[in-house]
């Protein structure tokens, strides 16, 4: 298969695709809308799990696990939740195949291994584990309850695009319990932090804080939190969310507690998730036309060391010195690979490598060895320099850290030069054609003005942003009062 991709400015969405497929990251599988995550993209998935799996237990969540399939009844309790998920439900009705009597070979339902009740496979857990979450909770003694479960979760959507949006897909949901109203919104806020804190310093992906507007808040919550990106194509993606869920779903499934003064209250509580359109976001804010750029914070491979020999004699000798660096390389932290395949030719190599967006490659040839250096390339840059040996360790200690700032700087810069403030819908609608981006105009917070503006454009109100101070205007559709600018944009 030629490595060759469509240009971004060419076709941004083919471009993507083929990037997700030949750099060996995900391809499309025999099940209508899911995806294989294959090895190669799998380990920047595990990297983003270790990362954000330490940091929810450094603010006190454990991890725990809650069934894959949620009776009807329950799925019902909250109904707003409900209503809101219905129509992406895959639903088990039967328990049992037999053989077919009318078609030799082949497997019919049983009709006699029907389901006393139906059981949806979880888009989203709230509704088993707040019911499980009734027989954990009695006092305040028993809170807070701060549990995050690594999952899979179907969505039966009708367009699907590899990591942006599959019928199943991986994430994790954090579902906290807490005593007070106060404990449950300083929650939700605290883990829109650690998501932000995450996309900018491990995935060098500048975000926007906010919240979401009524008809856009996740179904069965008071508030939704959330972190969006701006992609290079001009388009927005909600990179994570987080739900204050007041009484809701304690009310749904009864879950009381005693109080420190003996009274008898509901419950308040908070979910919170990332997906594996993660993976998506970081493909979409760094790559280019010659294949995935990854922050070294991210990178499976930070460093890949390519021989270049024409004889085994040579590879031998030079294999002695690769053996060398990679040992002092993994004494400071850094994950290197070796890449002695005899299958393919060193251009073959570096091209496979580039594609992948290894951070940092290092060529090490005969004449390298003679003269004590080596060739060292950076991804991101497409650069190449001739480092010395004995300072090799501490120059790629210091790349390390200068690419991931640079994709950070480089990201913030585009983020930031496509925000745009407009006063009137027909700049507004000019900006969203020829610019795209996130448009910041005031709105007049009504849901009917927000879905005619959705009808007109096909932009959204990607969240009403927490560190812009609110100042008065008028509606730039209907001119009337506002409170405030909100970022509206394209989005995925």
């Amino acid at each position: 298969m030629s490595k060759k991709l469509t240009s971004r400015a060419e076709d941004y969405s083919k471009w993507y695709n083929e990037l997700v497929v030949k750099a060996d990251l995900a391809e499309n599988s025999a099940v209508r809308g899911c995806m294989v995550i294959k090895p190669y993209g799998y380990a920047i998935w595990e990297k983003m799990q270790a990362e954000l799996d330490r940091m929810f237990k450094e603010t006190g969540h454990k991890n725990a696990y809650f069934p894959l399939f949620v009776p009807k009844s329950l799925f019902e309790a909250e109904e707003k939740n409900a209503e809101g998920f219905a129509k992406e439900c895959a639903v088990v009705t039967h328990y049992r195949l037999q053989n077919d009597p009318d078609n030799q070979g082949k497997l019919r339902v049983d009709p006699e291994a029907k389901l006393e009740e139906e059981l949806v496979v979880r888009p989203t857990s709230e509704a088993i584990i707040w019911n499980t979450y009734k027989g954990w909770i009695q006092s305040y003694r028993d809170l807070p309850i701060l549990v995050n479960q690594w999952a899979n979760v179907v969505r039966w959507e009708m367009r699907t695009r590899l990591f942006l949006r599959t019928a199943e897909f991986l994430w994790q949901e954090g579902h906290t319990a807490h005593e007070t109203r106060e404990e449950a919104v300083k929650e939700a806020e605290l883990m829109n932090n650690v998501y932000a804190n995450f996309a900018e310093n491990f995935m060098a992906i500048p975000v926007v804080k906010g919240l979401k507007t009524e008809s856009e808040r996740f179904a069965g919550a008071v508030e939704t939190y959330c972190i969006e990106a701006l992609m290079q194509d001009g388009k927005a993606l909600q990179a994570g969310t987080s739900h204050f869920l007041g009484q809701n779903f304690a009310k749904a499934f009864d879950v009381k507690f005693t109080s420190k003064e003996g009274k008898l209250d509901y419950v308040w509580a908070t979910s919170w998730g990332v997906s594996t359109r993660l993976m998506g976001a970081l493909i979409m804010t760094h790559s280019d036309d010659n294949g995935l750029v990854l922050p070294p914070n991210l990178a499976p491979n930070q460093v890949v060391i390519v021989p270049i020999y024409k004889s085994e004699a040579q590879l031998e000798d030079v294999s002695k010195i690769a053996h060398l660096i990679m040992a002092d390389l993994k004494a400071k932290g850094i994950s290197v690979t070796f890449d002695d395949r005899t299958t393919h030719r060193p251009g073959a190599k570096f091209a496979q490598h580039e594609l992948q967006g290894v951070p940092l490659r290092i060529a090490i040839g005969p004449k390298d060895l003679e003269n004590g250096t080596v060739e060292l390339a950076r991804r991101d840059t497409l650069t190449k320099e001739v480092v010395p040996l004995d300072s090799l360790t501490p120059r790629i200690e210091v790349l390390m850290d200068e690419i991931q700032r640079a994709l950070y700087k480089k990201a913030l810069d585009y983020r930031d030069s496509h925000i745009t403030e407009v006063n009137t819908f027909d700049e507004f609608k000019q900006t969203l054609e020829t610019k795209g981006g996130f448009i910041s105009a005031h709105w007049d917070g009504t849901p009917e003005t927000e879905n005619k503006i959705k009808e007109l454009t096909k932009a959204t109100i990607r969240c009403v942003p927490l560190d812009v101070a609110s100042t008065p205007g008028v509606c730039v559709y209907t001119g009337k009062p506002s409170n405030g600018r909100v970022l509206f944009a394209k989005a995925y």
